[in-house]
Order: structure tokens, then sequence, then C-alpha cells
């Protein structure tokens, strides 16, 4: 994945881990990564570009990645943080890390690319400038128009 040196993650949200996410060692499994990330997924859509996004746009996973980098285990205090890499005409990438919240060690990244899409069409469509102003305000920088 990317060198995070650089990048700055503003969306955070504190894991909360259910009784069948650990396994019997106390580890988490690595399939409940992908749950956590999908709900901070959510979290920060609703955050960045408002409560309605989801009534105004349809946003759908096109691909998705993760490096599981060291093991989380049961009470770890996990945080959930996710930035946005790149926003394109009509897909962008997020990248989202599970860290630990006292040692900042990061357990796993995730990087996901998503396109904006009409269900009715059954196609993919442009961002709509609103959202992409909105994200580009959040965190705080303009992305290249691709």
């Amino acid at each position: 994945m990317q060198d995070q040196q650089n990048i700055v993650f503003k969306h955070e949200l504190p894991a909360q881990f259910r009784f069948s996410d650990v396994d019997q060692f106390g580890h988490v499994n690595n399939n409940a990564y992908f749950s956590l990330f999908d709900m901070c997924k959510t979290r920060y859509f609703l955050d960045v570009a408002g409560h309605d996004i989801f009534q105004r746009i349809t946003i759908v996973i096109a691909n998705v990645n993760a490096n599981f980098l060291a093991p989380i285990y049961y009470p770890d205090e996990i945080v959930l943080q996710t930035t946005m890499l790149r926003i394109g005409k009509k897909s962008f990438t997020l990248l989202q890390r599970a860290i630990n919240a006292r040692t900042q060690e990061v357990k796993c990244e995730c990087r996901t690319i998503m396109v904006c899409y009409d269900r009715d069409e059954g196609c993919t469509i442009l961002m709509p400038d609103d959202v992409r102003q909105s994200i580009e305000a959040f965190e705080g920088r303009l992305f290249p128009k691709e």
C-alpha cells in the first residue's frame, strides 16, 4: 500500500467488537475487519457529505484490498480511520486502517475503490460536484481533476 507518513486521517471511529468477531484464542477474525471498515465507510459519507447522501447517490464497491499487518486481540482498543486518497470522474479511492489507540500500531490497512452508480440505468455516473466539494472541504485539500 501507500506510504502513510504524509497521509492525514481526519475521520476516526472506535471499533466495537462483537462476540462473533473474536475466536477462541482472543484474536479478531480477519473477516470482521471488512464489516468494521464498511461501517466506517458509511459513517464517513454521512458525516462528510450529509445524512441524505444515500438518498441522493448510490455508491458501490468496485475493488477492495486489505493488508493484515498484525493481529488484534480482544480487548485491544482499536480506532478505525478513513481518508480519501483519490477522486476521479466516476470513482474514488478510500484508505482505511485499524490502529491500536494506545500504541498507534497499524494493525490493518484497507484500500477500496468505489463508484457512483445509477441503479435505474444500471451504469456508472459522474460524482456529483457537491459531494466532491464536501469531501475536499472535509479533507482540507483539492483533488486533481482526472
